[in-house]
């Protein structure tokens, strides 16, 4: 059961660019054509009543993980519950692993320990990075506005 909890990632290249642009494309007319659907019906080889239905929502991530993949790109899937490691954190954040680790321990962002290891909720570290990004466009505008003062 743990594999379903954990990070799922496609590295680039895993996916054929072209079949992965035509069925984006084809996912992108469809929700286009079909506005107000909030459920997609997915018709196989066993159509009728044992078509797959899924959420709006679901065909939406599904498209844009097609976009990434036709461009060659690679793409990672978190559950917002998911633990993550220092690294990982410092990766998503584009920091260096001490630096998460001094975050973490000035209370910037909740972990908790297991034995020596800390571990990080992706939902905590979305919302540091959301009060972060926050503070930075404040004194951003805190500049400008001085600046718009001072006459530069």
């Amino acid at each position: 059961m743990a594999g379903i909890h954990a990070a799922k990632r496609i590295e680039p290249g895993e996916i054929d660019t072209e079949v992965a642009a035509r069925a984006m494309r084809r996912i992108k007319d469809y929700l286009m054509r079909h506005p107000s659907e909030e459920t997609i019906r997915v018709d196989g080889e066993t159509g009728g009543d044992n078509a797959l239905i899924l959420p709006r929502e679901v065909v939406n991530m599904l498209a844009f993980i097609l976009a990434q993949a036709a461009e060659g790109r690679g793409v990672s899937i978190v559950p917002s519950h998911a633990e993550l490691t220092t690294q990982q954190a410092a990766d998503m954040l584009n920091v260096s692993r001490p630096y998460v680790v001094r975050l973490l321990e000035a209370g910037e962002i909740p972990f908790r320990l297991i034995g020596t290891h800390r571990r990080i909720r992706f939902d905590d570290l979305k919302d540091y990075q959301r009060r972060s990004e926050a503070k930075s466009r404040a004194a951003a505008d805190e500049l400008s506005d001085l600046g718009q003062e001072l006459g530069i």
